[in-house]
């Protein structure tokens, strides 16, 4: 299977819009939104996100939406994110993604944050050379209550 990454187009919106309101992705991601359905808040924040220094990418798997990469916030304290179709989930697609998202954004440090129980984002995260840096409770929206969470780092 053959993974690039590509400028978003706006007929990847509603893709994206799928894929974030999955319920198993939600519980899975934990950290998201406060109300995942709202079309309106979605289309906003990627207008936002669009239109900034931040870095976003389509991911695409053999040609086809897959999901999505991202790399957002302040220098110095920049972070990665990324999100994939759970239909493509457990087939190296995001460890690919976050890969070459990495090749294309150079800076560091950069950081990413997942669920302390998400062990296939950590390990994505851990085959790309993040290290854990910390670890944190939060409230995760995509579970309705707080829970453990880990920050990892990328240094130069």
């Amino acid at each position: 299977m053959e993974i690039t990454l590509r400028t978003v187009h706006d007929e990847d919106l509603p893709s994206f819009f799928r894929q974030m309101t999955d319920p198993v992705a939600l519980r899975m991601a934990a950290f998201g939104p406060q109300d995942p359905t709202d079309r309106d808040a979605f289309e906003a924040r990627l207008k936002r996100i669009r239109g900034s220094a931040d870095v976003l990418r389509t991911v695409l798997a053999d040609g086809r939406v897959a999901g999505s990469a991202a790399v957002y916030g302040e220098p110095g304290e920049r972070e990665v994110t990324y999100w994939i179709d759970r239909a493509h989930w457990g087939r190296g697609v995001a460890t690919a993604a976050l890969r070459a998202l990495l090749a294309e954004v150079p800076e560091r440090p950069l950081y990413a944050r997942a669920a302390a129980d998400n062990a296939a984002s950590l390990r994505v995260l851990a085959k790309c050379g993040f290290r854990e840096s910390v670890r944190a409770r939060g409230f995760a929206n995509g579970r309705g209550e707080e829970i453990e969470e880990v920050v990892l780092v990328l240094d130069a």
